[in-house]
């Protein structure tokens, strides 16, 4: 036995360097897919400016008009409406019917994209605003909830912000066109099919040429904690982001990389608002969960706005998911933030 253990260790002994200078040729050749790896991961993650970090200053009159106007649409799509799919038809139909006269109400001439699904008819909503570029930004929220839950977080959330937002910019006028749409048809078993909503919107986009240079999808923006370990991530990314989930998500493919990082530095520039950016690929777990993944099947630019849903919020897909459990306060400063961003991509 003690020979064997001899002869290993003159085998093991082969295969180290001799000298300094084999050494250094080792680390040399060592370093190389180290410092491969390190730039490919800062590539993924590495973001413009700092998040936020500190006190909250007091809620702005427009935040507080803001944040009541969230509340109210939430509360409408989630609890007087409730869940909202072909499954339960006549709730799909009634909230459409609710964000077709917010937005009329605001004065837009409201468009409407209409398919068949099992034998019932779907609806994605649009409005925009003219500029005087063809190139579009568009803000894009669903508004349909998964089976079985009434989605107050999934995703009401969004579809208030997209809502908030095209009130907010309804007297402007901004150098490229602005488009506001409410899309159906989002959760499964439509996510990812022939009969998503966003997909069949962002395919008739492409067919008519039209230049949509950003596209941002705004998907479960209502759930925040200060907790430690409140925060979870896809395998892999756990290492480079807080464990809190405190922040604001913004997340794009690696097509969309110049897009996230233009997003987040305009967002931490204006917004006292802890945020997070990850530019990855899209077959990366979490990446390409919403309508954001539509519109990149189409060769768009396209960034996910979130609270990053499964990976913070518990009741996520559940009956659970009701108006009382939303932090209306945070998510008014978030779609103030939004605001502002908007404002910089349409110039």
């Amino acid at each position: 036995m003690n020979g064997s253990k001899m002869f290993d260790k003159e085998v093991d002994m082969r295969f180290l360097p001799r000298g300094f200078k084999g050494w250094l040729r080792l680390a040399a050749r060592l370093s190389i897919p180290i410092i491969i790896i390190t730039s490919l991961i800062a590539f993924v993650i590495a973001m413009p400016g700092r998040s936020y970090s500190g006190p909250f200053q007091s809620l702005s009159g427009d935040e507080i008009e803001i944040r009541d106007n969230l509340k109210t649409h939430v509360e409408t799509l989630a609890a007087k409406i409730g869940e909202r799919n072909i499954h339960r038809y006549e709730s799909l139909k009634t909230s459409e019917e609710y964000i077709r006269s917010r937005l009329a109400s605001f004065g837009y001439q409201v468009a409407e994209q209409s398919y068949w699904v099992e034998g019932k008819e779907v609806k994605n909503i649009e409005v925009e605003i003219r500029g005087a570029s063809d190139e579009i930004i568009l803000i894009g929220a669903h508004y349909d909830s998964v089976r079985g839950s009434p989605g107050a977080n999934d995703n009401a959330t969004g579809t208030a912000a997209m809502l908030e937002l095209a009130r907010l910019f309804k007297t402007e006028t901004p150098a490229r066109t602005i488009r506001f749409v409410a899309f159906v048809n989002e959760e499964p078993p439509y996510f990812q099919t022939q009969e998503m909503g966003s997909l069949v919107y962002a395919r008739r986009s492409k067919q008519r040429g039209e230049l949509i240079t950003a596209m941002l999808s705004l998907e479960t923006i209502g759930c925040y904690s200060e907790e430690p370990k409140s925060q979870f991530y896809p395998v892999g990314f756990r290492w480079f982001y807080p464990d809190r989930g405190n922040f604001i998500g913004f997340v794009g493919n690696l097509s969309s990389r110049s897009l996230t990082r233009r997003m987040i530095r305009t967002f931490r520039e204006t917004t006292l608002f802890p945020s997070e950016g990850v530019a990855a690929p899209g077959w990366m777990t979490g990446v390409g969960w919403s309508d954001q993944w539509s519109f990149w099947e189409e060769g768009y630019d396209a960034v996910m706005i979130t609270d990053t849903a499964i990976f913070r919020y518990r009741h996520y897909h559940t009956s659970a998911d009701t108006p009382d459990r939303i932090d209306y306060d945070r998510a008014a400063r978030v779609v103030s933030g939004i605001v502002r961003i908007i404002r910089d991509l349409a110039q």
